[in-house]
């Protein structure tokens, strides 16, 4: 395939005249049926390096992806362009799982977005079989990693698939790597075994020459960030750990004056899509977020991202500062640090690998309250309460939920903390009945017949319906939806359950006795260690004094940065110390005549205006000169 076919894709279907960077480079050798490595920085256009070569290839490109909410942002933006694209997940019905994949057998999906988890269901792969894929691209592929900062093991599952499916190659796709996790990716992808290379790396340099990094250390953090807000004009991010912060701050910011919203995971869909599209619109200035936020936000004019609660890897912490600034212009990522984030995170390490009994324990717990008996529940499916869970065995939520992740590692359990459980209604009338309903409005019924139109099975059984599909087709929003779906259960001519965000635990194979449970090193020692050096990297990054920020972060991508930024606080506090010292060379020179000056005479110096405040006041510190008044002559001459 030529570039020519590449660029005229392009330009169709995304309106672009050229390619960025590396991306013409992953297109070529993705297309040449090469398997290929992507490592390009937030905002560095990675879509555009899976999508396009697919719309020039024969047959469907799965993509392969840990996060609902973008599968759902992808495939509308996708369709939205007259391209064919669907996804599956666990908050679908077996029935609209299976209606997707004979589409795609078919040949009318050509993207088909899946989460890893489902890649090992025999549904999934007897289909797999019939279906003519064109590659794999794999999103977030340092999740395969052990090594990252975010591993899945649900992501292993891939290297299987690439058993059933020889002929095709993969795209790995990643916004941050360190060396190691670059060759583990590799390695853990199968890179070379069926394709024609072994490695087929392209990698976009990690600097922002446009982003200054600064730490504050400071006691005082809602007040440092109001002076970051007034003094930084522009849209703006704040990062906290805890969903209930998020609201605080975004109270508090409201409450002086500056408008602010806040999004986490535990919030519904339509709230979520809202708030985002008055953030993205300029409705609102700053979103104050839990990382949930930030993936497939693609807004260009966000001046600064201010982290108030310390990240617990280089990793998270460059991907959300990475959101500042993709126009071009001058933007500020911003860490606000103090001892207790030092502390904070140190607790955390420990708190996210308990002791091997604890995690025994939970198991024994989870089976209790299941009420699951010894040899039973393989692929048995239970909506948990995690509160409920919590406060009848008394847990700790964060150490319980560090338990049920060594305990997904090892294959026991999978835990769904945030499933999309889609809403689903049945008709409460016979078909005949619904004619001669009389007292609904003409949007009610218009909501009916869409509804009708297109779920065939709504007089049988409790089907599964897409309420933004719904929502978009009747030209209202989903709240709007939401309230008319109640108002007709209300009036028995539908029943309505909404769509609701229960987690969800599955057990991968039969429950046994807890002291059967082996939890291996790989799964703990190693993963523990591997934190514990992410963490002292954070801490290391935030407590160093005269070290270039940038550098400090390429280095840690493997990326050797030959000289340093200059625009960090680190490189201006060290210029500024540069200046002062030749400046007060010149002085000394200056007062030689034992005279004493004017401080006007300053200006004899050349010190440009906005160093001249900082450059008295640092005069006022040194014991070898002496200020009076207007007046500055060198110390000894009063004596």
């Amino acid at each position: 395939m030529s570039d020519e076919l590449f660029l005229q894709t392009l330009k169709k279907y995304f309106g672009y005249d050229s390619f960025r960077s590396i991306q013409l480079d992953i297109v070529r050798s993705i297309s040449s049926g090469y398997d290929t490595l992507g490592l390009m920085p937030t905002g560095g256009g990675k879509s555009i390096t899976f999508q396009v070569p697919a719309l020039t290839m024969e047959g469907v490109c799965i993509v392969v992806t840990p996060l609902i909410s973008l599968m759902k942002d992808q495939v509308q933006h996708l369709k939205d362009k007259g391209i064919k694209a669907d996804y599956i997940h666990s908050g679908l019905s077996r029935m609209e799982i299976q209606k997707v994949l004979d589409n795609t057998i078919y040949g009318a999906i050509k993207f088909l977005y899946v989460s890893p988890e489902r890649l090992s269901q025999k549904l999934f792969l007897a289909k797999l079989y019939y279906m003519k894929v064109c590659f794999i691209t794999v999103d977030e592929a340092h999740c395969i990693s052990q090594w990252g900062y975010d591993f899945r093991p649900s992501y292993l599952t891939i290297s299987k698939i690439r058993e059933e499916i020889p002929d095709v190659p993969v795209l790995a796709l990643t916004a941050t790597a360190t060396p190691l996790v670059v060759h583990d990716i590799q390695e853990k992808l199968q890179f070379g075994k069926f394709s024609k290379t072994e490695t087929n790396v392209f990698q976009m340099s990690f600097k922002r020459e446009n982003i200054s990094y600064v730490v504050r250390r400071t006691e005082d953090k809602f007040a440092e960030m109001i002076h970051i807000l007034t003094s930084v004009n522009g849209s703006a991010i704040i990062y906290t750990r805890n969903r209930e912060k998020t609201k605080e701050v975004s109270r508090l910011l409201n409450e002086t004056g500056i408008s602010a919203d806040f999004y986490h995971a535990g919030l519904d869909f339509a709230i979520k899509d809202k708030r985002q599209q008055r953030w993205q619109n300029n409705e609102i200035r700053v979103m104050v977020a839990t990382n949930a936020f930030g993936m497939g936000i693609d807004k260009p004019d966000v001046r600064v991202v201010i982290h108030i609660d310390c990240p617990d890897s280089l990793e998270a912490y460059f991907q959300e500062a990475g959101r500042a600034g993709r126009d071009g212009k001058r933007s500020f990522s911003v860490l606000l640090y103090n001892n207790l984030d030092r502390s904070n995170l140190l607790r955390h390490c420990t708190l996210s690998f308990p002791e091997k009994e604890y995690i025994k324990r939970v198991y024994d717990h989870l089976a209790y309250f299941f009420e699951l008996a010894v040899d039973t529940g393989e692929g048995a499916r239970y909506e948990f309460n995690k509160s409920l869970f919590c406060a009848r065995f008394k847990h700790n939520e964060t150490k319980l939920e560090s338990a049920l992740s060594i305990l997904q590692n090892g294959g026991y359990i999978h835990y769904d903390s945030d499933p999309d459980s889609k809403p689903r209604i049945i008709m409460n009338v016979m078909r005949e009945e619904l004619y001669h309903v009389n007292n609904i409005s003409p949007t009610e019924e218009k909501v009916l017949t869409t509804l009708l139109r297109y779920y065939g099975t709504l007089f049988t059984d409790f089907t599964y319906f897409d309420d933004m599909y719904i929502a978009r087709k009747c030209g209202i929003d989903e709240d709007l939806l939401h309230t008319i779906l109640v108002e007709l259960a209300q009036k028995r001519i539908i029943r309505y359950v909404p769509r609701r965000k229960i987690p969800i635990i599955t057990y991968l194979q039969q429950r046994i006795e807890s002291s059967r449970i082996r939890i291996s090193k790989d799964i703990y020692e190693t993963l523990q260690e591997r934190q514990q050096e992410r963490i002292n990297a954070v801490l290391n990054y935030a407590e160093a004094c005269n070290k270039c920020r940038e550098t400090m972060l390429m280095s840690y991508f493997g990326e050797k940065s030959l000289n340093d930024c200059g625009h960090c606080d680190n490189c201006l506090t060290n210029k500024e110390q540069h200046i002062s010292a030749d400046y007060t060379d010149m002085l000394r020179s200056l007062l030689s005549d034992k005279q004493r000056h004017s401080v006007g005479e300053l200006a004899k110096l050349g010190i440009p205006r906005q160093h001249m405040t900082e450059f008295i006041e640092s005069l006022r510190n040194n014991d070898e000169f002496l200020l009076d008044g207007t007046f500055i002559s060198l110390r000894y001459i009063s004596k």
